[in-house]
Formats: structure tokens, C-alpha cells, sequence
């Protein structure tokens, strides 16, 4: 079971419900044979231009290409995209076989080819022995991959996923994405996968769109967004951030960021005058007293975590959250100590407020 990859573009999308624009003068370009997410909180606009892509809801204003071809004023049964929702919407009264089977007799495929398809796309998610069985008869992972069988048997040019992996435990969350990653890098299908979970979007993304009332905040790899956001929104949303207030000094070509309490930071290069610096937990330490390209704080707060150490620093009204990493005999620092937080100066991100 193969298809051709083809790639997608979304050109100045704008997409309201009655008066309310719900996307924002959307502009996005996905490879060939891409894993893509799109990522945020509720309500920002991510399962509308995933449903926008399908052919869901109203029509909105601007282009959709797949594969060079216009298809916003197609129906979604002429889009040649196949969508796997939360639910998983299988037939409860049709036998697995007869579920996987369904699309292609209602697109009058010859019942002979019907049968050797249904058993590859079976065969594809491991669950060919399984066919004669009732959906009530299976697990949430295993109507999870009937769904997925379903939709792939048709050989859709892309595939939708829209939070499928939301009703499933913890643990089976994490062995289905690894299966669904490799299923995908199996059949070259261009993907979008819709979620609010930033941990299913950094483990199985090529790249991803943050998305925030109905705007897309940047585009990139996990690593590229994580590390460098490209606003004070990314930067929250993914993950941990310290984000502390000030101003840059520059002299020259060297840059120092001087918080609100007098403390200075060596930065690169950069442009921003004012604003915040952004840290994560990893890239701060906790060194002797008044270290230089440092801030100072009171310990107010310790957790064991295992393999980390997670501190709680207060500096001056502004909580900082350190991760150290766990080395077994060392002694860990007091409540109420008072310590100095030594900045990786490569991985701080100055931003504009």
C-alpha cells in the first residue's frame, strides 16, 4: 500500500463562524512525507484548519493547495484526504473487516479488490486476526488502529489526525504514537496531527505550527521552537520558562541583559532594547554567592524528581524553576539558602514584551 507524496499549502486562510474570525491570515507550507502537528491550547484555532483541510465547516477565504490543486471549494469526499477523529466513529454494528471495508464500497471499488485491500491495511496495523470481531469487542488502542485502518485503506494523498490519541491511557498514548510515527514513515503519507499535548507533538513532529487565537505564533522543529520561541507565548507554552524582566545594555558588539534588581546577563546579539529573557530550568545552576553573570535568590522550595532536583528560587519577587540533575551522595541545597543562579548564556532568548 503506497502513495505518491504531495505537499501542502495553506495561502492567506481566514475562516469565520457568523461574525467571529476564527483563523487569522494563515500561511503555511508542508513537505511531501511530512509529519506535521498543530499545536495549542483550546480554542486556538488548530482542529478548525484541520477541519478547513478536510472540508468540514464553512468555507473559508484564501487557498488550500494539495499537490498544486486548489480544493477549498471541493467537497470533502473530493479532496482525497482521509481524517481519523477522537472518537474514532466506528460502525458498532459492522464487524472490523466490514468497517476497514466501508469506504471502499461506498466508493464501488470491484469486490475483488475490496477484500485483498482491507486485509493489507489490517495487516499494516497488526490486527488482520482480529477482523471477524465487533468494535465493542476490542480495546481503545485497538478501535484506535481499526480507525486508522479505515482511513488508510483508501489510499488518501494525506492524512488527518484530529487528537486520536486523546482517549486512550497514559501508557498507551505513548506506545501508540511510536506505532502511528512508524506507520506513517511506512507509508510516506503527508500527516497533520492536531493536539494539545506538547509532548505527543515534540516525539513524533517533523516540524509544527503553534497556534493561538486563530494566528500561527511561529513554525519549526520541536528542537528550533523549544529552544529559540519566537514570542513570549511559544516560549510558555512549551514547556518550563523562567521569563524575567529588563533592559539590554549594550556596548559594541557585546550585550548584557540587567534585570529589574541590578543582576546582569551576558546575551548574543540582539535587537531587542527591552523586554524579557527567557531561561529554561535546565540551563541554570546554582553556584557560590554573588558568581558573576548571575542572580541571586532565596531557596524557597525543593522536590526530588529522580533523576532531577527541581528548585524553587525566589529573586526579588520573580520564582525561578532550576532542574539539576540527581548525582547520587551529593547535598542538596537548603530551604531558605541563599545562592546565586548562573545563566547559560547560549541558551538565553531575549524577547520583546
Amino acid at each position: 500500500m503506497t502513495t505518491n507524496m504531495v505537499g501542502i499549502e495553506i495561502k492567506d486562510l481566514h475562516l469565520s463562524f457568523g461574525e467571529t474570525e476564527v483563523l487569522t491570515g494563515v500561511n503555511l507550507t508542508i513537505e511531501p512525507g511530512e509529519f506535521f502537528s498543530f499545536l495549542g491550547p483550546s480554542g486556538s484555532g488548530k482542529s478548525t484548519l484541520l477541519r478547513a483541510v478536510a472540508g468540514f465547516g464553512p468555507t473559508p477565504k484564501g487557498q488550500i493547495l494539495i499537490g498544486g490543486r486548489d480544493i477549498v471549494d471541493l467537497p470533502p469526499w473530493k479532496r482525497n484526504v482521509g481524517m481519523v477523529f477522537q472518537s474514532y466513529a466506528l460502525w458498532p454494528h459492522m464487524s472490523v473487516r466490514d468497517n476497514v471495508a466501508f469506504g471502499l464500497k461506498e466508493r464501488k471499488m470491484p469486490v475483488s479488490e475490496i477484500g485483498p485491500r482491507v486485509e493489507a491495511a489490517l495487516d499494516l496495523v497488526g490486527l488482520l486476526s482480529m477482523a471477524g470481531r465487533m468494535p465493542n469487542q476490542l480495546s481503545g488502542g485497538q478501535q484506535q488502529r481499526i480507525a486508522l485502518a479505515r482511513t488508510i485503506v483508501v489510499e488518501p494523498q494525506v492524512l488527518l489526525l484530529d487528537e486520536p490519541l486523546s482517549n486512550l491511557d497514559a501508557s498507551l498514548r505513548v506506545q501508540m504514537r511510536r506505532e502511528l510515527l512508524a506507520l506513517q514513515r511506512k507509508l510516506g503519507l503527508t500527516t497533520i496531527f492536531v493536539t494539545h499535548d506538547q509532548e505527543e507533538a515534540n516525539t513524533t513532529s517533523d516540524r509544527m505550527a503553534v497556534l493561538d487565537g486563530g494566528v500561527i505564533q511561529q513554525v519549526g522543529s520541536p528542537q528550533v521552537l523549544y529552544d529559540t520561541p519566537a514570542n513570549l507565548f511559544v516560549a510558555n507554552f512549551l514547556g518550563t520558562a523562567n521569563i524575567i524582566d529588563g533592559v539590554v545594555e549594550k556596548d559594541g558588539a557585546a550585550a548584557r541583559f540587567v534585570t529589574k534588581t541590578g543582576d546582569a546577563i551576558a546575551v548574543g546579539d540582539t535587537t531587542v532594547n527591552s523586554g524579557s529573557i527567557v531561561l529554561r530550568p535546565q540551563n541554570i545552576s546554582i553556584v557560590a554567592k554573588d558568581s558573576a553573570n548571575s542572580i541571586s535568590g532565596t531557596v524557597m522550595h525543593r522536590e526530588f524528581l529522580g533523576s532531577q532536583i527541581r528548585y524553587l528560587v525566589d529573586a526579588a519577587g520573580t520564582e525561578i524553576v532550576i532542574d539539576q540533575s540527581h548525582v547520587s551522595g551529593e547535598t542538596w541545597q537548603d530551604i531558605g539558602a541563599e545562592v546565586s543562579l548562573n545563566i547559560n548564556s547560549s541558551a538565553a532568548v531575549v524577547l520583546a514584551s
